[in-house]
């Protein structure tokens, strides 16, 4: 009988498959494409030069404070603490320098001081006092506007004309703060997805006992959060102050609500857990594309809560939904048919 020779060398292949993408970002990405679709057809000055020129700073913005909240959402609370801090961070970049641009460093100091403050308070209110972060953040969002009165007297300022450069420029075409918000989403995915640390941290919100019992620093985690979160607060508000001739003292009032809206768009659970800083930035440029598609059809500027508060409830019956369970149950479903 003769036998097949079998190659000693012969070594089963390695497939190369490629790494599976987030349900998030393929979620977001694609909503993203079918509105910019939707645009094109009913409300094409929307995508115009000029309209994306004018509205990609704002959407750097929400992006900026969405990554903030992001940090806190990951570790199961809320910061509504928010409008406070960017507002802060708005009147002391043009009321304390007065429009001298050599006492602008100085202002972005004192910002990033009160920043600080902020981000321990809350911190250590939620995590070491065990107050609930709802109750904790409004606290520090009312100090947070005693400070505005008391630094502003809520009256408008000119900014300087070093920060209207700074955050109001072009590089390559492409808006100053855009860059800022896409340095800051590089620094928060690279920190979450590539140290220790950001594992840990992702690990304590999606289970703060596991953590405890597992020997890690939950209070100092769910804390550093606060802190990173107002730290971005005071980055939006300082830009803000930049892109705006003459903010008022409450511009961080409008973004609250986008701040939440596009973490719970960008897929990260309200409960906690993983976040997806990348699905996030994407989500606030969709976001505010919606907001222009509402404004060139016509729907009054007075009703972008309402578009805000829709785009967060379809974001949450979105991720609610367990497609992949329901495909499998369906495909069982029509297998057992079949066999009968």
């Amino acid at each position: 009988m003769n036998a097949t020779p079998i190659a000693s060398n012969m070594r089963p292949r390695r497939t190369m498959l490629p790494m599976p993408l987030a349900r998030s970002f393929v979620t977001v990405v694609f909503s993203t494409l079918v509105l910019l679709m939707i645009c094109a057809l009913y409300a094409p000055s929307s995508l115009s030069w000029g309209a994306m020129s004018g509205s990609l700073p704002f959407a750097a913005i929400i992006a900026i404070v969405g990554l903030g909240q992001l940090l806190v959402v990951q570790q199961g609370g809320f910061d509504l603490s928010l409008p406070g801090a960017v507002s802060l961070a708005v009147v002391v970049a043009t009321h304390y320098p007065q429009q001298d641009d050599a006492l602008l460093y100085q202002a972005v100091l004192i910002s990033l001081g009160f920043a600080l403050a902020a981000g321990f308070l809350n911190g250590i209110l939620v995590s070491f006092f065990q107050l609930n972060a709802i109750i904790a953040t409004i606290g520090t969002n009312a100090l947070l506007y005693g400070a505005v009165f008391a630094v502003s007297g809520g009256v408008p300022s000119i900014t300087t004309d070093l920060l209207a450069n700074i955050a109001g420029g072009q590089l390559l075409g492409l808006p100053n703060s855009v860059i800022f918000a896409l340095v800051a989403m590089a620094v928060v995915t690279f920190v979450l997805k590539k140290t220790v640390a950001g594992r840990r941290f992702e690990a304590i919100g999606a289970n703060p006992r596991a953590g405890r019992a597992a020997g890690l620093r939950v209070r100092t985690h769910q804390t550093m959060a606060y802190v990173f979160a107002q730290l971005l607060y005071c980055v939006a508000g300082t830009l803000i102050a930049g892109i705006t001739r003459e903010p008022t003292a409450f511009q961080g009032d409008s973004l609250l609500l986008p701040s939440v809206a596009v973490v719970v768009l960008g897929g990260t659970s309200l409960l906690g857990g993983r976040g997806y800083p990348i699905s996030t930035v994407i989500a606030a440029f969709f976001l505010n594309q919606l907001s222009q598609f509402a404004l060139s059809v016509g729907v009054p500027f007075s009703a972008q809560t309402i578009i805000q508060a829709l785009a967060l409830g379809f974001g949450i019956g979105v991720y609610s939904i367990r497609w992949t369970v329901n495909l499998r149950k369906s495909t069982g479903t029509k297998k057992v048919e079949e066999q009968k």
